[in-house]
């Protein structure tokens, strides 16, 4: 019975800490599956590079690195940057509510002193 109190928790802590494991995974999976020539990565080394070529038969992707070409294995991207017009549809895909706003009154304050002058209106005063 101790032992079955103990074993317990042990199985329930596995139990979720590899299926957080395996969501990470399908995560990285699909981010790697999205890739297309033209993004922008970064590889495990730190090399940043434009996708020039994918090779699903190796499994491979060519990187263009300022005119030079380097051949990866797709496991070593790290991250896939969004392409410039991913970025601006997701950017314009929120509509603009038109609400501004209003400055704080400690923003109106900022820079005055206890008297409620600016450094400028106390320098003016004493001429």
């Amino acid at each position: 019975m101790e032992i079955l109190i103990m074993l317990v928790p042990i199985i329930i802590l596995m139990y979720f800490m590899q299926r957080s494991q395996k969501k990470q995974q399908k995560k990285r999976q699909e981010v790697l599956d999205s890739m297309r020539p033209g993004n922008q990565v970064v590889t495990i080394g730190g090399l940043h590079g434009v996708v020039s070529e994918i090779d699903d038969d190796k499994k491979t992707v060519t990187l263009d690195c300022e005119g030079i070409f380097l051949e990866f294995d797709r496991a070593s991207i790290r991250t896939v940057k969004p392409t410039y017009s991913e970025e601006t549809a997701q950017s314009t895909s929120v509509p603009p509510t038109g609400n501004t706003p209003e400055p704080s009154e400690e923003a109106n304050n900022e820079g005055r002193n206890a008297e409620g002058q600016s450094q400028e209106e106390k320098d003016e005063s004493q001429k």
